[in-house]
C-alpha cells in the first residue's frame, strides 16, 4: 500500500465553504462514511463531503469525529485547526469485516464439510447473513413508505431487490452448500497442518507457517481487556 493512501487531506473548501475529504484507501473511505460523510464518485476523482443542512457548528464536530476516528488507526490527517483533537476513538471490527472473515475461512477449508459450514452462516433460514440482508432491505423499505411517493421509487427498487435477486443467489448458495455437505471429500490441494516439523526436515529453525490458533476463553471472571 502506498504511503499516500495513508494521508487524508480534511478541510472547509475555500470556494464553495464545504468540509471535504480527500485521500485515503478503502478502509479511510469506510470509516469517514460511518462518521456520516457522503462519498462522491466523479469520472475523475473521489472525496468525501460533509451532509448538507449542517450548521457550522454540526460540521465541526463531524469533521473532528472523523479526525479522531482516522488517527486512531494510524491515517495521518491534515485538518483545519477547528477540526484538530487530541481525542482518540475505539475502532471496533465493522459486520462487514465479520462477514468478510467467512471468505478467509473458506481459503482455509480443507474437506467440503468445511466449506459447507462457512456457506451455512450464509444460507441459514433463521439467522444466516443472506436472511438478515433480506429483513434490512424490507425494513428500510418500510420506512421510506413514510415518506410519501417522492420515496416509491426506492421501496418499488428495494422490494424488487429483496424478491428476485437476493433470493436467487440464496437458493444457489442453499443448493451449493447442500451439494458440499452431501459429498464428504477432502480439498485435493489442501492438508490440514499437522502443526509439527517434518522427521525429515533439516533445518533446525524450521516452523510451521499456519496463522497461530485462537486462545480459548476466558475464565468467566477475568477482567475485560484494556482497549487502546
Amino acid at each position: 500500500m502506498a504511503l499516500s493512501d495513508r494521508h487524508i487531506e480534511l478541510h472547509r473548501d475555500p470556494h464553495s465553504g464545504e468540509v471535504l475529504a480527500h485521500g485515503g484507501d478503502p478502509e479511510a473511505h469506510s470509516i469517514l462514511q460511518r462518521t456520516g460523510f457522503v462519498h462522491i464518485r466523479r469520472w475523475h476523482e473521489q472525496y468525501h463531503r460533509a451532509p448538507t443542512g449542517l450548521d457550522q457548528a454540526a460540521e465541526k464536530a463531524l469533521a473532528a469525529t472523523a479526525v479522531s476516528a482516522l488517527r486512531s488507526v494510524g491515517y495521518w490527517v491534515a485538518c483545519d485547526e477547528p477540526f484538530d483533537t487530541d481525542r482518540r476513538t475505539t475502532h471496533d471490527l465493522p459486520l462487514g469485516a465479520q462477514v468478510a472473515a467467512l471468505a478467509d475461512d473458506l481459503r482455509r477449508a480443507t474437506s467440503t464439510q468445511d466449506a459447507a459450514a462457512v456457506l451455512t452462516e450464509l444460507t441459514a433460514t433463521h439467522d444466516g447473513v443472506l436472511a438478515a440482508l433480506g429483513q434490512v432491505l424490507d425494513a428500510t423499505a418500510e420506512f421510506l413508505d413514510t415518506f410519501g411517493q417522492g420515496s416509491d421509487r426506492h421501496t418499488a427498487a428495494l422490494r424488487g431487490l429483496n424478491g428476485r435477486e437476493l433470493t436467487i443467489v440464496a437458493t444457489q448458495l442453499h443448493q451449493l452448500r447442500n451439494e458440499l455437505a452431501d459429498r464428504h471429500e477432502d480439498h485435493p490441494a489442501r492438508r490440514p497442518c499437522p502443526s509439527e516439523v517434518a522427521d525429515n526436515e533439516r533445518e533446525a529453525s524450521v516452523h510451521c507457517p499456519c496463522p497461530i490458533p485462537a486462545l480459548p476463553p476466558r475464565p468467566a471472571g477475568s477482567p475485560p481487556a484494556r482497549r487502546l
